[in-house]
């Protein structure tokens, strides 16, 4: 059994190298809907009309990978898994002000 959560692997790829998946657990995931705020829409707004990077969207997004990554450890930790394998992350605009992040792989004990 894992100690804590930072214990627990989080792969792209399909197994973990030199080791044997013992049982797979079932799919994991963690999503996360942000909104923008309108104080930063109208930074972002100003800062499109020059350029550059729009700093606030960044965060707002960093900040929610963050969030549905951790959601997914948790469920995988909830099911006893030591990593998870084929994880991906998607995003999806839900309406024009509104964003979702959402990671998933499979929860696997391994050997």
């Amino acid at each position: 059994m894992i100690a804590s959560k930072s214990d627990i692997l989080v792969v792209t790829t399909d197994g973990v190298p030199g080791r044997e998946i013992e049982a797979a657990l079932g799919l994991v995931r963690g999503s996360t809907v942000r909104a923008k705020h309108i104080g930063s829409d109208i930074v972002a707004s100003l800062r499109n009309l020059v350029g550059g990077e729009v700093k606030e969207y960044a965060s707002l997004l960093a900040g929610a990978r963050e969030q549905a990554y951790d959601r997914m450890i948790e469920q995988a930790y909830e099911l006893g898994a030591d990593a998870i394998v084929a994880t991906r992350m998607e995003t999806s605009t839900i309406q024009q002000a509104a964003s979702e992040v959402v990671f998933y792989g499979t929860a696997v004990r391994l050997r």
